[in-house]
């Protein structure tokens, strides 16, 4: 048996559809597991031991491209195939590779209407973006279940650039913050990440976060904090935040990291539905109320007369009781 898994986006649901190798494998141990994926996140899959190839595409890759790629794809010749994305481009691939058995991740789009719209929340609870991911697999006969942390697996490389930034800086405990999100309204305000800093003066923190987020540089005027926004790539996070004791996250992609290596996190979780965790070493934090969720990935406009209340009333002093429990 040959599987090949389409997931091209994003950090996160990426980093979730990591556990699909080894779910695969534990129904069909003899099975070959693999990956179609965009080059930004080949290196989160190559250094799986349960994924034997990992294909690439470019950000921009036009339809010739993908005729050409989708050819010398099926020359592999592969019983199953899971397009775990269902987007317009994942589609494409879908029908041109050749597969004895295929399959889609359904996507729910009259549930998806309701709860966006008339916050009719018809999905099953809790919400959990592994599960939607694994269990459409049960029509190929692979019962669902969450296969045990870790599912990321870190190149040496990266673990030793992680272990040599722990050293010049004497970090011998630290907590990750994750202050960034994708869109504004999914962010924790940087006033409460300050708190939670000062709340936390004993504790040696490491802020992650992208090149363009300019906004965390405030952090770094704490003795406590080493700031390295901008200045680690994707796995070199990940190496960081396997090392860490805990990591304090928004809803973004180094959170399902965290999740995926099997280390504790705190979920700030705001105003999107669809990118919870699922493991029960992360704590969820998030108000139940009655605009939510008020977009399908955070981007907005905030419905509340209580501006981003969803996420403003998550306390800094409610993080860092649950930080002591964690740490």
């Amino acid at each position: 048996m040959k599987f090949l898994i389409i997931r091209f986006s994003s950090i996160g649901d990426v980093t979730q559809s990591l556990s699909l190798p080894k779910h695969i494998l534990n129904t069909y141990p003899d099975a070959e597991i693999h990956f179609l994926t965009k080059l930004d996140f080949v290196k989160m899959l190559e250094s799986s031991p349960y994924v034997k190839k990992v294909w690439a595409i470019e950000k921009t890759i036009s339809l010739t491209q993908i005729f050409h790629l989708s050819k010398k794809i099926s020359s592999e010749n592969y019983t199953h195939l899971y397009d775990a994305h269902n987007n317009l481009r994942s589609h494409l691939f879908y029908f041109l590779i050749q597969a004895k058995f295929k399959l889609q991740k359904p996507m729910m789009r009259i549930k998806r209407f309701l709860l966006l719209n008339f916050k009719i929340n018809l999905f099953e609870k809790p919400f959990s973006g592994q599960r939607d991911l694994l269990k459409p697999l049960e029509k190929w006969n692979i019962p669902f279940n969450l296969p045990a942390a870790p599912q990321l697996f870190l190149n040496l490389k990266d673990q030793q650039t992680a272990q040599q930034l722990i050293e010049k800086h004497q970090l011998n405990q630290f907590i990750i913050l994750v202050p960034s999100a994708a869109h504004l309204l999914k962010r924790w305000p940087v006033e409460h990440w300050k708190k939670l800093i000062e709340l936390n003066k004993h504790k040696k923190m490491i802020v992650l976060a992208g090149p363009n987020d300019h906004f965390t540089q405030i952090l770094s005027a704490y003795d406590n904090v080493l700031n390295l926004t901008g200045q680690t790539t994707l796995t070199e996070s990940a190496a960081l935040i396997q090392k860490a004791v805990c990591v304090v996250a928004n809803d973004t992609g180094l959170l399902h990291i965290a999740e995926q290596l099997g280390v504790p996190a705190i979920a700030l979780m705001g105003p999107a539905p669809f990118g919870y965790p699922s493991r029960s070493s992360t704590k969820i934090f998030e108000r139940n109320l009655n605009c939510w969720p008020c977009s399908k990935h955070g981007q907005g406009p905030c419905i509340n007369s209580i501006y981003h209340e969803c996420m403003t009333t998550i306390t800094p002093e409610e993080i860092s009781n649950e930080l002591k429990n964690l740490c």
